[in-house]
């Protein structure tokens, strides 16, 4: 088996493959990813929207690179911290949006909420709160789909800090034993919650101690689209052509506390401000006009589209009944008449 390097894939990346349309709709979807979540800030700062909240700002390159390379009936498990994961995967915005605020018009009927959240339809297959409990699951939606003979790809998103959990080491050793189609994207953002990577691994890569477990792993900047786009071509042909699973760390920052409300007074203050002065958005955006040639009009439209969706997403949301009391009682497993008494 070759073993690509652990060394981060360029901070520029190739261009093989990234044509205008792709990079466009790339622009887009981490567009929509940053204002939704500017939106639900604002929101949640003011009291008009209340829900638990795990932000993504600084992670919203690499499921947008990723999702370029998936087809709708390909599965995606993602965490808490996923609504970027969500938006890059199909789910529509205001089915979206209404999840999490807990409204009967969400993909759950509001009883998912934003730690919960699944769309089948857009193969957003589950959202688990908690860390590390998604790679399990999809090992299995991958042996599923290797039993059944298709070629569908499982992609499982998770942080660093679920590197250090007993599931994801069991889960990543079946895969490889197993040889399934999936691919486990960390998006290492630096912190497990609210303890910085040095502070509880010795490892200083995480791609080199998973590919100890005979998979195909790699390091590369989680913030270059070109870096990305490359890397998940590869990482997704090489888990739909039956190759086996690949581990991809991706590396990137989270730029803001653990959730909504969380101060950052634990993180270094000199790191914060040198990864938001080069935060992915608006670099991507500045690559676009300076090295692709597209016109900040082109991009100027994208951004005002976006915003009028979102916004549209939103005042839906806010319009949209809560679920009745008897919802309560539909979607589980056995009927109230069929409990003990």
């Amino acid at each position: 088996m070759t073993v690509s390097t652990t060394q981060p894939v360029g901070s520029g990346g190739s261009n093989d493959g990234l044509t205008d349309d792709a990079a466009l709709r790339i622009f887009r979807t981490v567009t929509t990813i940053r204002s939704t979540e500017d939106r639900i800030i604002r929101g949640l700062s003011s009291g008009e929207l209340r829900m638990t909240y795990y932000t993504v700002r600084g992670q919203e390159v690499i499921p947008a690179a990723i999702c370029e390379h998936l087809r709708r009936d390909d599965y995606m498990v993602t965490t808490y911290r996923g609504m970027h994961d969500c938006i890059a995967k199909g789910i529509p915005l205001d089915e979206l949006v209404a999840e999490m605020c807990g409204k009967v018009t969400g993909t759950s009927k509001g009883k998912g909420g934003p730690m919960h959240l699944s769309d089948p339809q857009s193969g957003l297959m589950v959202t688990t709160g908690v860390v590390g409990g998604g790679l399990p699951i999809a090992v299995g939606l991958a042996l599923s789909s290797k039993l059944r003979g298709t070629d569908q790809v499982t992609v499982v998103n998770f942080g660093d800090g679920a590197t250090s959990i007993g599931a994801t080491h069991e889960a990543c050793n079946l895969a490889a034993l197993w040889e399934v189609p999936v691919v486990f994207v960390c998006q290492n953002n630096q912190y497990g919650e609210h303890t910085k990577f040095a502070d509880y691994t010795r490892s200083p890569s995480l791609a080199e101690r998973f590919r100890g477990y005979g998979m195909e792993a790699r390091t590369v900047d989680g913030n270059s689209v070109p870096a990305m786009h490359e890397a998940a071509a590869e990482a997704i042909g090489r888990a739909r052509s039956g190759s086996g699973p690949v581990f991809l760390e991706c590396l990137t920052y989270r730029l803001g506390g653990h959730s909504f409300g969380a101060t950052t007074e634990y993180m270094d203050p000199d790191e914060l401000s040198q990864a938001e002065a080069n935060e992915p958005v608006g670099r991507y955006r500045r690559w676009l006009v300076d090295q692709r040639g597209i016109g900040e009009d082109v991009l100027a439209d994208i951004e005002a589209a976006v915003l009028s969706s979102v916004e549209a997403a939103v005042e839906a949301a806010k319009a949209s009944p809560p679920p009745a009391p008897e919802e309560l009682l539909t979607d589980v497993f056995s009927s109230v008449e069929a409990l003990p008494r």
